[in-house]
Order: C-alpha cells, then sequence, then structure tokens
C-alpha cells in the first residue's frame, strides 16, 4: 500500500509544472532478505525503485528535502541499523539536495534471536520523491528473513558504497570552536585532511534532532577544510551541544569521508 501527499513545492524549491504521471508508479519498494552473519546478525535491505529521473533523499538531504524515516515490526527484531550508500550532491535552481537518482539501496543490519530461526519482518520506509515536484511517499513493506539465506550482490555492493572512516582518510585533526549567537550557537569546523576532490560538500549533523544545522559555509586552506554552520533548537533557546555526537560528511567526486566527533578548537 502507498499513501501520498502532495507538498507545497516550496519546500523542495523546484518549480510547479504539468504533473501527468500517476503518483502510483513513482516509487517502489523490494525487500532484499538477504543472509545471516556468523555474530547471529541479519543484513537485508531494501531496494527503492523510482520513476526514470526522479530522485529520492539521503540521511541528511539538506533544507529542500526529506530524510528517509524507517520504522519496523516484528516481535523477534530487537534493533534495526540502515546504512547508507554514498549519495550524489545535486543543485536544482540554486538549491542544493543530496540523495540518489532513479534507484536505492539501503542496507539493513537486524539485531535477532539467537536460536537462528527465520524471522518476518515488516514496517514502513517514508521518504521524499522528487522531479519538478517533491511528494512524500510513504511504501509498506513485508518479508520472511530466512536463516538459511545467500549473500546477495545488490546488498554486498551498496555496503561497500559507504564512506570512508577518518582513519582511512588520513584525518589529522578536527576541531568544533563553539561561539554563542543571538538563537543558538554559531560552529566552526576545521578538517586537518588532504583534498578529497576539486569540490568538496560538507555536511554537518548535531546528533540531536531538535537542532536545525545549516548550510556550511566552505572554505580550505592547503591542508585544512573549515566549515561554518548556524545551530539552532527548535525552542530557539541556549542549549549545551555535546561535541562527540558531531557527524561530519565531506563529499565530493562520488566517495565521501565520514567523520564522528570532534574536539574543542
Amino acid at each position: 500500500m502507498r499513501k501520498f501527499l502532495l507538498i507545497p513545492l516550496v519546500l523542495c524549491g523546484l518549480p510547479a509544472t504539468s504533473f501527468g504521471q500517476s503518483v502510483e508508479d513513482l516509487a517502489t519498494v523490494t525487500v532484499l532478505p538477504g543472509w545471516r552473519d556468523a555474530d547471529g546478525s541479519h543484513v537485508a535491505a531494501l531496494r527503492i525503485d523510482l520513476a526514470e529521473g526522479w530522485k529520492t533523499y539521503w540521511r541528511a538531504p539538506g533544507d529542500s528535502g526529506i530524510p528517509p524515516s524507517f520504522s519496523f515490526t516484528g516481535a523477534d527484531i530487537s534493533a534495526v541499523q540502515p546504512h547508507f550508500p554514498v549519495p550524489e550532491v545535486y543543485e536544482d535552481f540554486g538549491i542544493r539536495s543530496i540523495g540518489y537518482e532513479n534507484s536505492v539501496v539501503f542496507p539493513l543490519r537486524l539485531t535477532l534471536p539467537e536460536d537462528g530461526s527465520s524471522v518476518s519482518m515488516a514496517g514502513q520506509i517514508e521518504i521524499g520523491v522528487c522531479d519538478d515536484i517533491c511528494i512524500p511517499v510513504t511504501l509498506d513493506f513485508a518479508a520472511l528473513l530466512p536463516a538459511d539465506g545467500s549473500s546477495d550482490p545488490a546488498i554486498v555492493a551498496a555496503l561497500r558504497d559507504r564512506p570512508l572512516t577518518a582513519a582511512e582518510a588520513q584525518v589529522h585533526a578536527v576541531t568544533c570552536k563553539l561561539e554563542p549567537i543571538s538563537d543558538g550557537l554559531q560552529m566552526t569546523a576545521q578538517i586537518t585532511m588532504a583534498p578529497k576532490a576539486a569540490e568538496e560538500v560538507v555536511v554537518i549533523e548535531a546528533g540531536d534532532p531538535q537542532v536545525w544545522v545549516s548550510e556550511p559555509v566552505v572554505s580550505r586552506a592547503e591542508d585544512i577544510l573549515t566549515a561554518v554552520v548556524d545551530l539552532v533548537h527548535l525552542t530557539a533557546q541556549p542549549f549545551a551541544l555535546d561535541r562527540s555526537r558531531i557527524r561530519i560528511t565531506v563529499l565530493g567526486a562520488g566517495q565521501a569521508v565520514e567523520i564522528r566527533g570532534c574536539a574543542a578548537g
């Protein structure tokens, strides 16, 4: 079952055009049942297929995007960790968004009971899909995850298409300097890392869903990459920021570097 709701086009920064395509054809979800790992966890995936030329969004898509939201049911599933392949950066009408075009596979690692039995998984994924207009879509899914499943090349490829860690990218230092502003904090992040691409896009996540993060102002001086953002709590009141929960992602040339936490600047 699919649920659809047209939202104001300004939220996606795209102009209205004639919409002649049925929303039923825009997005589908398929469960890739995957396999059981040696540690007892199960690796599966959700494959999202979109209409030709349509896009959906990454975990932190920018102000104009709708991030994927997962919900799962199943008495035997105690935890689910989704993984996000490296996204693409798009510029449409002067507005940046981050996501995937035509299709994407989201791997899932599920924590299961230790009895080794097959497990039923069901749930919903809420995504935004965009072309000339943007539409939030809710897709239902259900599948049996077999105890004797085999490796799936599509899941393996999506798992390999991951960001480099700070160590793998030879990040030497990361600092975050905080200064108060009228409605929150301004943070200046400095990353000591050789350039990874001619054009680098930096995404900063606060680690708190109640904290809005502005699009960074990015500059580079040799091996020092600097990104300045404003951080504003939904209450517009002063708040404490846990630097260990900061996540900084540097995107460029089809690659990504993910940095967890930063030291005081």
